[in-house]
C-alpha cells in the first residue's frame, strides 16, 4: 500500500484559479493585474497541452483587401448555419487585437517584406492566416510559458489533477458559486484544496475519447465533465471535428498534417494516384475539415484502403523547408521525402467544438466560473470550425474573462472542507481502468465517428452505461489516481457526445447521421442541462 499523508492540509488561498495550461490559461493568467494571486493547475508539465501541437496559426483580419465580414461568413459556412452571429463577430473583430497583443509578448510571427507573412487555409477566402512557419501553437506556448514563470503573482502547478470543482450549493450554502477545486497532485497522491472567488477553466478539449486522435495524452475533457457535475450546461456536444489528415505510421502517433499543407497546393490521391476530392466538392483540397474528411472516410471504406496520400511534391524542396520545416524533417525521420512521395494520411478526431455553455464575457451558470478555449462553448465555431479559429478563440474569450474578473464584486468567504479520503483503500486491479479507457475508446471511434447511425449510437449509449456503473463503484471505493480521474472524464464526456447525437436529427456539419441525411430548414443548438 502507498503510505499517504492523512493530516488534513490547510486549503490554498489564491484570488484566480485557471486550470489548463494551453494558450486559453497561460493568456488568462498574463492579462490579469500583477495584484491578483494566481494558480495555473495543469494535470503534466506545463508543455504538454493541445496549443503547442497547433500547427497552422491565427485567422484574422490584417490585410487591406480583406474584410470582417468576409471572415464572419466563411465561418458561418464552415459552421453549417449553427454559429452566433454575434460570437463570431466579437471574436473576428478582436482577433487583430490578440495577435498585436502576442506580439508585444514577443511571439516571432513570420514575415515577408517586412510585414506578418499570411497564408490561407480551407474555408477562408482569403489569406488571413498569421503563423509561425508551422508550429505556431509550440512557438506561442514557448513565449507565453516563459512569461509566465518570470510573473512574482503567478504560481504553477504542475503535475496536479482536476477531480472536482468546489461550489456554495455543495456546501449546503445559498446561490450558487464556485468558491474552489479539489486536485490531485500526482508526486505525492494528495488532493489538495485551492480556494478561490474566481476560477477559470481551460483545459481543452476531449479527442483522447476516440481511439485516434490528433489530440496529446491530456485532451480527456476534465473541464466540461467537471462543469457538468457542478451544474453547468453544456452545448454542440455532438460535433467532434475529424482531422482529414493526420500521418498514418506506426512509428508517429498522433502526428498533424496542418491544413495550411492543402492550402499550399496539397493533392489527396487514391494509393493508385487518382486524385479524388473533384468527385465530392468544387473546393477540392479547400473544402471545410466536415467535408474532406468524410470524402477520405468514404474512399477509404469504398476502396478498403487503410488510408489515402496528400501530395505536395511538386512544390520546390526550398519552398517546403521554408514553409513546412517541422513536417518535412518529421517525416523525413520516418522515411518519408515530402518532396518526392505523397504523406500517408487518415482522419483523426481533432477538436471539440460544443463544451461548457459560455457567454461573450466566458461566465458560465455558475457564478465565479468561466470557460475559455476549446473547454467552452462560445457560439463561434456552430457545426464545424473553422480553420485557425480556435487559437484566435481561446486569445479573445481570454482578453474578455479576465476583463470581466477584475470588474467583479469580491465574493463572501468561504471555509472549505479538505478532501476527505479515509474511507477509501488503495485498488488492487488497475488494470480494471487501462481496460475500460480501451474499450470505450474503440466503441466510441466505431459507434460515434464521422459517419453515425441511430443503432451506433444505441450501441454506444447502452455500453457507456455499463462503464458508468463500474468506474462509480470505483470512485466510491478507491484512492483516485490521474488515470481513474481521468477515464471517469472521459466516460462523462462520451455521455453527452452520445446524447447530443441522438437529439439532433438531421445531418449538419461534423454530424452526418445515415437515418436522418436532410438538413433542416432552422439551425438549433443542442443544450443539454444537468439539472433538467
Amino acid at each position: 500500500m502507498n503510505s499517504r499523508n492523512t493530516t488534513a492540509q490547510p486549503s490554498l488561498q489564491f484570488d484566480v484559479l485557471i486550470v489548463g495550461s494551453g494558450l486559453a490559461g497561460l493568456s488568462s493568467a498574463l492579462l490579469l493585474p500583477t495584484s491578483k494571486k494566481i494558480a495555473i493547475i495543469t494535470k503534466r508539465a506545463v508543455t504538454e497541452g493541445s496549443s503547442g501541437w497547433a500547427q497552422g496559426g491565427m485567422a484574422a483580419v490584417w490585410n487591406k483587401n480583406d474584410t470582417f465580414d468576409a471572415h464572419v461568413q466563411d465561418t458561418f459556412v464552415a459552421g453549417a448555419g449553427l454559429c452566433d452571429p454575434a460570437a463570431t463577430r466579437f471574436v473576428v473583430e478582436n482577433a487583430p487585437k490578440g495577435i498585436a497583443w502576442l506580439q508585444t509578448m514577443g511571439v516571432p510571427f513570420s514575415q515577408e517584406d517586412g510585414a506578418l507573412h499570411l497564408t490561407r487555409e480551407g474555408g477562408h477566402s482569403a489569406r488571413r492566416i498569421v503563423h509561425v512557419t508551422d508550429a505556431t501553437g509550440a512557438a506561442v506556448q514557448r513565449t507565453l510559458i516563459d512569461a509566465v514563470q518570470k510573473a512574482p503573482n503567478i504560481t504553477l502547478f504542475e503535475q496536479h489533477t482536476l477531480v472536482d470543482l468546489i461550489t456554495t450549493d455543495k456546501l449546503g450554502l445559498p446561490g450558487s458559486r464556485c468558491v474552489g477545486l479539489y486536485a490531485l497532485d500526482s508526486d505525492t497522491d494528495e488532493v489538495l484544496t485551492f480556494q478561490a472567488p474566481q476560477t477559470i477553466l481551460a483545459t481543452g478539449g476531449a479527442g483522447k475519447v476516440y481511439l485516434y486522435t490528433t489530440n496529446p495524452d491530456t485532451a480527456t475533457g476534465d473541464g466540461i465533465a467537471a462543469a457538468w457535475r457542478a451544474g453547468c450546461r453544456v452545448q454542440n456536444m455532438e460535433f467532434i471535428q475529424f482531422h482529414p489528415t493526420c500521418l498514418y505510421h506506426p512509428h508517429a502517433k498522433s502526428f498533424l498534417i496542418s491544413e495550411a499543407v492543402r492550402g499550399e497546393g496539397g493533392r489527396l490521391l487514391l494509393p493508385d494516384g487518382t486524385r479524388f476530392m473533384e468527385q465530392h466538392d468544387k473546393r477540392l483540397e479547400l473544402a471545410p475539415r466536415d467535408v474532406v474528411a468524410r470524402a477520405i472516410d468514404f474512399e477509404m471504406k469504398k476502396g478498403g484502403f487503410d488510408c489515402v496520400y496528400l501530395d505536395i511534391s511538386h512544390q520546390p524542396k526550398t519552398f517546403l523547408l521554408e514553409h513546412f520545416p517541422n513536417i518535412y524533417a518529421r517525416c523525413l525521420e520516418l522515411g518519408i521525402d515530402i518532396s518526392k512521395q505523397p504523406i500517408p494520411v487518415v482522419p483523426a478526431a481533432h477538436y471539440t467544438c460544443g463544451g461548457v455553455l459560455a457567454d461573450l464575457h466566458g461566465r458560465t451558470d455558475i457564478k465565479g466560473l468561466y470557460a475559455v478555449g476549446e473547454t467552452a462553448c462560445s457560439g463561434l465555431h456552430g457545426a464545424n470550425r473553422l480553420a485557425s479559429n480556435s487559437l484566435v478563440e481561446c486569445m479573445v474569450f481570454a482578453q474578455a474573462a479576465t476583463s470581466d474578473i477584475v470588474q467583479s464584486e469580491d465574493a463572501p468567504a468561504v471555509t472549505l472542507p479538505a478532501w476527505d479520503d479515509s474511507r477509501v483503500s488503495d485498488a488492487d486491479e488497475s488494470v480494471v481502468i487501462s481496460h475500460n479507457w480501451d474499450e470505450l475508446r474503440r466503441f466510441m471511434w466505431d459507434y460515434v465517428g464521422i459517419v453515425r447511425t441511430n443503432k451506433r449510437l444505441e450501441r454506444a449509449a447502452h455500453r457507456i452505461a455499463l462503464l458508468q456503473g463500474e468506474i462509480h463503484e470505483f470512485y466510491s471505493n478507491f484512492h483516485v489516481t490521474r488515470d481513474l480521474l481521468e477515464l471517469r472524464n472521459l466516460v462523462q464526456v462520451a455521455d453527452l457526445i452520445v446524447r447530443s447525437a441522438q437529439a439532433r436529427h438531421e445531418s449538419r456539419g461534423l454530424h452526418f447521421s445515415r437515418d436522418y441525411p436532410q438538413l433542416l430548414d432552422q439551425a438549433i443548438p443542442t443544450t443539454l442541462s444537468p439539472r433538467a
